[in-house]
């Protein structure tokens, strides 16, 4: 293996450790709940989701999850839960 590859590889291996040095800024994903499966992401700053939930409260168990896996990758206005989930 090249030498400038193993460099890379490595770089890479430590961004992925500190997440602090990634921000998402637009993302969608597929969860699948209990019930159904949902397409939730962020995009211009607000959250979607297309369970039911989310329509009538701006907020899900499917957005909170997403908050709470990605964390400190989101920029400010993404995090919408005042509790600790």
């Amino acid at each position: 293996m090249q030498s400038s590859l193993i460099g890379k590889i490595e770089k890479a291996k430590r961004y992925a450790q500190e997440t602090d040095r990634i921000s998402l800024n637009e993302f969608s994903a597929e969860i699948r709940g209990d019930n159904d499966s949902h397409v939730t992401g962020f995009k211009d700053g607000k959250w979607h989701c297309t369970c039911d939930f989310f329509s009538n409260w701006g907020l899900c168990c499917h957005t909170m999850a997403m908050e709470k896996v990605l964390g400190n990758m989101l920029p400010a206005e993404a995090l919408t839960t005042e509790f600790e989930i």
